[in-house]
């Protein structure tokens, strides 16, 4: 698409910023563009997003979740919800646990990697408190959908719940999403394959 005539330049807003009002990454505003999830015209040689769409994804976030879930950002999104449990029946050793994966990662990764980014996102959440963190186990803004692909929560979940929750992730995937073909995930992530809570060791 090309600009449209008429069309003010502070209606329209650069990548960047429209990551910024979506609590997300540049790349994933990108991502959403090519998947068509959010519009956007060609200034030039660059993309430009309509502030009237960003607000509009920002205030639907929610309500078009299930639409705009990749598989393997689900498959997270269920791991956490059921970290939820857990992190509400033992809040201290759950909180204490993620702090002390982020403190491993900090001081094995160079400051400028995107681990590290996703790092010290997850360690301001944490500051903020509980209520905080169950929001974004299991919240659909895509700031959320981010940091679950990134998860902290290693060794959170019991092997027997997590290989519960998989089994019956795959049979709602097969059952609900045959039709449907998600691109794959993306995300640099610091638990296992798929962004979510492993096992206890």
């Amino acid at each position: 698409m090309s600009i449209e005539k008429g069309r003010r330049p502070d209606d329209l807003l650069a990548t960047g910023k429209a990551a910024g009002l979506l609590g997300c990454s540049r790349q994933h505003v990108v991502d959403m563009c090519l998947r068509g999830e959010l519009p956007y015209v060609w200034v030039g040689r660059h993309r430009r997003i309509r502030r009237s769409d960003v607000e509009a994804t920002v205030g639907d976030s929610g309500d078009r979740l299930a639409g705009v879930l990749t598989r393997d950002q689900e498959r997270s999104l269920w791991l956490h919800r059921a970290l939820l449990g857990t992190l509400l029946a033992e809040p201290e050793e759950t909180l204490a646990a993620a702090h002390g994966n982020l403190d491993r990662l900090l001081a094995q990764q160079k400051r400028t990697t995107m681990a590290v980014r996703w790092a010290l996102e997850w360690r301001r959440v944490l500051d903020q408190g509980l209520d905080r963190v169950a929001d974004v186990l299991t919240s659909g803004e895509p700031l959320a959908l981010e940091l679950r692909q990134n998860s902290p929560f290693a060794g959170a979940l019991p092997q027997e719940t997590r290989a519960k929750v998989l089994s019956s992730f795959r049979a709602h995937w097969r059952d609900e999403h045959s039709a449907r073909k998600a691109p794959a995930g993306q995300g640099v992530v610091m638990a296992a394959a798929g962004g979510g809570p492993t096992a206890r060791t």
